[in-house]
């Protein structure tokens, strides 16, 4: 039997931090994949106990090392993903065909597991690159390795997020806020440490289920989503709904930034519901259970957004006394 270490490539992302704290505590060795070690590295080597974290510096596409590496571990976790396109990596590149490589070598190493972190509701979004490449990774991974386990998370939040952040940020700085699709669309958000806990559940194989759509407690509206944050913010903003093909035009403005706001293809995904699709177990149903409530959570950090920034918090904690 090969030795418990997990091989986890997203290491340095928002999951990746929280789920390898997770595993290091729970005396796992992990050995955490980044092209960049001089950036990252220092961000890692605080996330676990001497001891249990070893990182490593390679090219997400360099077989031999990848291979090399998957001779030590059981378990091999992907969390790589990329929400808008450039030179380097396209959706196809990390999306499709890094999920094939991965799964490929797993399957040569007959490892005990490959775990995958894909996205929920992109069964319908078919004009979305995004949600295509998606779905192509994941068909890839079930043709490649029997044992693999397929995670379908909804929007995932936390302080270190490129969600729920980046929107109280638009909207402590613009007077008004564009809604797409009238605001309609339908999302389960679920928090990154209950998250962690359904990926950590898979490993201790508490479920044998191959694809697991993973939800938070409760179900939002996009636009129920932008009056939350904005009363976690303390501002009021005016909400705009924005034609389609005007939202289109601006977002093919924001494409020209390195890190655009919004693009294009991110649009075309907002038009489908981020719920369950029924296709599948949900975490719930297999007794994996997320507890964190949105409001609660966002209420932790969001004072960073308002008037006064921590200053406010203060303010807050002296009125509810």
């Amino acid at each position: 039997m090969k030795p418990k270490e997990i091989l986890v490539f997203g290491a340095s992302g928002q999951i990746g931090r929280h789920l390898i704290r997770k595993l290091t505590k729970n005396n796992y060795k992990v050995i955490a994949v980044t092209r960049n070690i001089h950036q990252k590295g220092y961000i890692l080597k605080t996330q676990a106990n001497p001891g249990y974290l070893e990182i490593v510096e390679l090219n997400y596409f360099n077989i031999e090392m990848i291979d090399s590496l998957l001779e030590q571990c059981s378990v091999c976790i992907n969390l790589i993903g990329i929400l808008h396109e450039n030179k380097k990596n396209s959706f196809k590149k990390i999306h499709t065909n890094l999920p094939d490589l991965l799964s490929k070598l797993a399957a040569k190493n007959n490892i005990e597991k490959f775990i995958h972190l894909s996205s929920l509701g992109i069964e319908k979004s078919i004009d979305s690159n995004y949600a295509l490449s998606k779905l192509e990774g994941e068909n890839k991974i079930k043709n490649n390795f029997e044992k693999s386990v397929i995670l379908k998370p909804s929007v995932v939040y936390s302080v270190d997020d490129n969600f729920t952040t980046n929107f109280m940020t638009l909207l402590s700085r613009l007077p008004l806020m564009p809604i797409y699709y009238n605001g309609k669309t339908k999302f389960s958000p679920i928090h990154v440490t209950d998250l962690v806990e359904i990926i950590f559940g898979v490993v201790q194989g508490k479920t044998n289920e191959k694809t697991i759509e993973c939800i938070g407690p409760e179900v939002f509206s996009f636009k129920e989503i932008i009056l939350k944050l904005l009363k976690a913010i303390d501002k009021k903003r005016l909400l705009i709904p924005l034609p389609l093909s005007i939202a289109k035009l601006t977002a093919k403005i924001f494409e020209i930034m390195p890190n655009p706001l919004i693009t294009v293809d991110q649009i075309k995904l907002l038009k489908y519901d981020n719920i369950p699709s029924g296709k599948y177990k949900t975490n719930f149903e297999l007794d994996l259970n997320a507890k964190k409530m949105f409001d609660e959570e966002i209420e932790k950090y969001s004072f960073n957004w308002r008037t006064g920034g921590q200053y406010s918090r203060t303010k807050i904690l002296r009125i509810e006394k």
